[in-house]
């Protein structure tokens, strides 16, 4: 059934939806199934599916639903882009509080329209959201300045946040995970749980915690320094959840605001960012995106960008969230991956298709963690433009020659030499920790800094 007619409007323009605020605007790539409809009718059925439509017609439709049918607002079928703006009503609020949810947002942009037989696929690149709903977000209520005043530095342009994730990610029991953290802290100043770590049977959480909160008031007493850990409290349920936060804020004691909570908030959903969110306000909340490529690698051609995912998470109230390494670390990510970094961290903001102000809303920080050390932190700091974030090197502190402490001051060093636009092979020559990551990271060292043996003297 053709639905043109109703669900595509193209002389609605951007700037009038914009302007009237009482839209949402979603852009996507989307490609018609051969032997279907035409471009136009598959957006149109997309729209459809996606508010008021069915796939004939029924008695209880009046004027009011149409006036609340998502339409098409704009198609370029050579490039594939279809955008669709969204009624504000169409959104579900709470009924305790009269607020709106990712949950929501995400059912009716990607919902049933992902498994239409008539669409090859669509994926969603940008989304705005206006100020009449924006305000109706959670956001973030703890930020990266509640861990820099941790750290006793201002907190506003706070800097680099020194992190890591004990390593190997599963395996190790409570006490030699303890044991890690603890030589970590020596010089680092975050450690975070990785995404599979919690209760398992050779490491259960209430024994690992312990031993964890130990270590930190130990070396906190040592050093003079305060650390931050962040600790995974992903679950199914909600009392779950809660039970493990409040289990770990009671052990910390008198340092529980040097701990973060952790939730794998793509496999366990915003339901399970929003529990922390609203449970612990104080909490810093730190989004895990474990999962997420199955829908937003560039190689899947449905669902939603890494870019989507992150404004979500500002939405929803996430303090940081991991954003990739912009090609600079291991995992999958393209240098232009930053503009999702600020966007979730300015308060206005451009992406691939829409400008985003964000009217106040607490910043998310970005988080840094896949395959970086010390040699990829100088371009990387240079392409990213500053250094107010977390990074979590786990073989870039565990995989330094001379130990993690070694690698958490390589990583220190590294941003530095950033900082001071000085010669890295100069520079590596007065500071020991970042000379040895050129030893400890060879590959790296070869791709990155040709001639490196020979300027540094390393025979071996």
């Amino acid at each position: 059934m053709d639905q043109s007619n109703r669900y595509v409007v193209l002389d609605l323009k951007e700037e009038d939806l914009i302007a009237g605020g009482k839209h949402v605007l979603c852009a996507y790539l989307m490609k018609p199934k051969a032997g279907f409809g035409g471009y136009v009718e598959t957006a149109a059925h997309f729209a459809a599916e996606s508010s008021t439509g069915t796939n004939v017609e029924v008695s209880t439709t009046d004027d009011f639903t149409r006036g609340v049918d998502a339409l098409v607002y704009d198609v370029d079928e050579a490039k594939e882009i279809m955008k669709i703006a969204y009624p504000n009503d169409l959104f579900d609020r709470n009924i305790t509080d009269g607020r709106t949810m990712i949950a929501s947002f995400l059912t009716l942009t990607i919902g049933n329209n992902q498994g239409m037989g008539d669409v090859e696929y669509a994926k969603m690149h940008d989304f705005y959201v206006p100020t009449e709903l924006l305000k109706l977000y959670d956001g973030p209520e703890t930020t990266i300045s509640s861990l820099w005043r941790v750290l006793g530095r201002p907190q506003k342009d706070g800097g680099f946040i020194v992190g890591t994730i004990i390593k190997p990610k599963l395996g190790l029991r409570a006490q030699p995970f303890a044991d890690a953290t603890y030589q970590f802290w020596q010089s680092g100043d975050f450690i975070k749980n990785d995404e599979p770590q919690g209760n398992q049977p050779f490491a259960p959480l209430k024994e690992t915690i312990s031993l964890v909160a130990d270590a930190m008031k130990r070396v906190q007493d040592e050093t003079g320094k305060a650390k931050l850990f962040s600790a995974n409290i992903t679950a199914d349920d909600h009392h779950e959840m809660v039970a493990r936060g409040e289990y770990i804020l009671k052990t910390f004691g008198e340092n529980a605001d040097h701990v973060a909570f952790l939730v794998d908030g793509y496999v366990a959903g915003p339901a399970a960012v929003t529990t922390a969110r609203r449970t612990f306000p104080k909490q810093f909340i730190h989004y895990h995106r474990a999962g997420h490529g199955a829908v937003t690698s560039p190689q899947s051609k449905r669902g939603y960008t890494a870019f989507v995912l992150a404004k979500m998470a500002r939405l929803m109230g996430a303090s940081g969230i991991h954003v990739g390494t912009m090609s600079y670390g291991k995992m999958e990510g393209e240098t232009d991956d930053r503009n999702a970094a600020y966007m979730i961290e300015q308060d206005s903001a451009d992406g691939p298709f829409y400008h985003q102000e964000w009217h106040g809303m607490k910043p998310t920080t970005p988080i840094i963690s896949g395959g970086m050390n010390a040699l990829r932190i100088p371009g990387f700091f240079k392409n990213f433009g500053h250094s107010n974030l977390i990074m979590t090197a786990g073989g870039g502190s565990f995989g330094h020659i001379d130990g993690p402490a070694a690698g958490a001051t390589s990583m220190r060093q590294a941003e530095q030499c950033w900082k001071e636009g000085a010669d890295l092979l100069e520079f590596a020559k007065e500071h020991k920790e970042f000379a040895r990551a050129f030893e400890s990271f060879p590959h790296d060292a070869d791709d990155l800094y040709p001639g490196w043996r020979q300027a540094l003297r390393i025979t071996g």
